[in-house]
């Protein structure tokens, strides 16, 4: 196979982690999709919904409080993105899960981790960080509903979403597989008025958008672009997501169908375009060769 496997299962069974913040639905529909694979979960905030699903599990948890972590340890509120106070921390948390282990997670999934990965996490363990993108993280990046509101005003037909190997960027990393296409057609009514509002001014991108309507007194126009598209996010979660994220751990990863060439994405032995393996392409298949 052309590229380095990101995982070779050829002697041992792969061992990943998990970083939970919130609800946990990601971790929990990795979790449903192999049950007895090893893994442990781990988390920033410690009474998180997440951390409860996997106790229940009877799966290892570590947690580390940032908020406490950052006002205790550095006298600091505000969680900091890069610099030394950021990497340690992420020192602090990958100690603990791999004593735990007892060994270094094959995989690390970002699975509604709300912290953003610092330097030194990202460059020490790339490319064996995965998160998902709610949107196309090759044209839209942006929280929750912001890449779906993107891909509207840009003139997109549908959105997806994206798994990805994590580094240092902001959603910027090798994209491993996309969602099937949602089309954005099924929303044609509720944005029949902000199609013709952004064609009348000019307005391409979200801020344009939110800036003319801001101008001429449109609100409600900007309310609309907002509520449609959490709406699509929820949709993408259900039909997107939780089907890729699964999918990309244990199907293609666990099995050792992935390598990564520099940048460039290998399934199968066969190289990746640049937006991945496309579900509307390759659907779920055990082999593409």
């Amino acid at each position: 196979m052309k590229g380095r496997l990101i995982f070779d299962p050829s002697s041992v069974p792969m061992v990943y982690a998990c970083g939970v913040s919130g609800s946990g639905t990601n971790y929990e529909k990795i979790y449903e999709k192999d049950p007895g694979k090893r893994h442990i979960v781990f988390s920033n905030v410690p009474d998180c919904a997440g951390v409860d699903k996997a106790r229940r599990n009877k799966v290892p948890v570590v947690s580390l409080d940032s908020s406490k972590y950052f006002r205790e340890m550095w006298g600091i509120e505000k969680v900091p993105r890069y610099g030394i106070e950021r990497d340690s921390y992420d020192r602090a948390m990958m100690t603990l899960v791999e004593q735990t282990l007892h060994q270094k997670a094959d995989l690390i999934c970002l699975a509604g981790y709300d912290l953003w990965i610092g330097d030194w996490m990202a460059e020490k363990y790339f490319p064996r960080i995965l998160n998902v993108h709610p949107g196309d993280a090759k044209k839209y990046v942006g929280l929750g509903w912001r890449p779906s509101a993107k891909a509207i005003l840009a003139g997109e037909a549908s959105v997806r979403s994206t798994v990805f190997f994590v580094d240092a960027s902001d959603d910027g990393g090798p994209i491993l597989i996309q969602s099937a296409s949602v089309p954005l057609s099924r929303w044609d009514k509720e944005l029949r008025d902000v199609r013709r509002f952004a064609e009348k001014v000019g307005a391409t991108t979200l801020e344009e958008f939110h800036r003319a309507t801001k101008t001429e007194g449109r609100n409600d126009l900007y309310q609309t672009v907002e509520a449609v598209s959490t709406a699509i996010q929820g949709i993408l979660r259900d039909e997107g997501d939780w089907k890729i994220y699964p999918f990309a751990v244990h199907d293609l990863i666990g099995r050792g169908r992935v390598a990564l060439d520099g940048r460039t994405v290998y399934v199968d032995g066969i190289q990746m375009p640049e937006e991945g393996w496309q579900v509307d392409t390759y659907g779920f298949a055990d082999n593409i060769r």
